[in-house]
């Protein structure tokens, strides 16, 4: 069964491949964005995993950077699967088969982070675009995390909305398993490669993608406030999310560590529940 999803998973992206290829150049922005929704719901569907979206009422549609918690590479399929936002993505997804074209055709804005000049480069074409009436995402974590805490937010990354004098759309993921369970399966972090973290993502479903819109920021004010008040935001949505879920398994959490961080032993003595409370730590993103 595993195998035949992952068959399924490979024809829907090359699906995607055509419907770019063949479709976007002829259809209405508002056409590309439904088309792109629509694939990013069944990509999630095919994963074994359907979207909740609460609050929606607060969602911006313009003029307006989007940033969230960082827990997956499911993220962005369940953002657009929301509503088709362009990404900040790190440079090397550019060379990704399939996916790395896909995003490039998506209007993905890549990265360098090593260049300064590169990244001062980037917030200039995120503020024209914010100026000019578009909405951006970003994961202002800069990596992932097994989606129990937050991370510290890079204010930098904020920069952006300020300069362009836009609104900050502050969102909130986290997933849940068939057992009412915030799960960890889909979490990207540590070593876990690609094929292992889809492996772990087909075994622990069906599951659900929970996406909190949060109340949007005003402009106004500086970039570390800005960056301050979304993570107070996300930090409130996810604890309001997890009142209504149960912990991961601490058997759940070891397969991660395990996975994720080969080298280190959990230790014996129980130390799998008291990593119960503990977040792991991400990857770059």
């Amino acid at each position: 069964m595993t195998a035949l999803r992952k068959l399924r998973l490979v024809f829907h992206l090359l699906r995607g491949m055509v419907i770019v290829a063949l479709r976007f150049s002829h259809v209405t922005p508002a056409h590309r964005a439904e088309l792109t929704r629509r694939w990013s719901l069944k990509m999630l569907r095919i994963c074994g995993m359907r979207l909740v979206v609460h609050n929606d009422g607060a969602r911006l549609d313009a003029s307006a950077l989007v940033v969230g918690n960082h827990v997956s590479w499911l993220d962005i399929y369940a953002v657009n699967a929301w509503r088709p936002t362009p990404f900040v993505s790190k440079a090397e997804v550019r060379q990704w088969p399939v996916v790395g074209w896909l995003a490039e055709k998506l209007d993905t804005v890549f990265l360098q982070r090593e260049k300064r000049t590169e990244a001062m480069r980037i917030m200039h074409e995120m503020a024209e675009r914010l100026r000019n009436g578009g909405v951006m995402c970003v994961f202002p974590e800069g990596t992932t995390s097994d989606g129990q805490d937050l991370l510290p937010f890079h204010a930098n990354l904020f920069q952006a909305a300020v300069s362009a004098g836009c609104a900050v759309q502050p969102i909130c993921l986290m997933y849940e398993d068939a057992h009412g369970r915030q799960s960890v399966a889909p979490a990207y972090t540590g070593d876990l490669s690609l094929g292992k973290s889809l492996d772990m993502v087909l075994r622990g479903g069906p599951l659900v993608a929970h996406l909190y819109v949060c109340e949007p920021i005003p402009p106004g004010g500086d970039r570390r406030a800005t960056s301050a008040a979304a993570r107070d935001a996300i930090a409130a949505a996810l604890a309001t999310l997890q009142e209504k879920v149960g912990k991961p398994t601490a058997e759940s959490l070891a397969e991660l560590q395990k996975h994720a961080y080969p080298a280190t032993e959990l230790g014996a003595d129980g130390a799998g529940d008291a990593t119960a409370d503990a977040p792991v730590p991400g990857r770059e993103g």
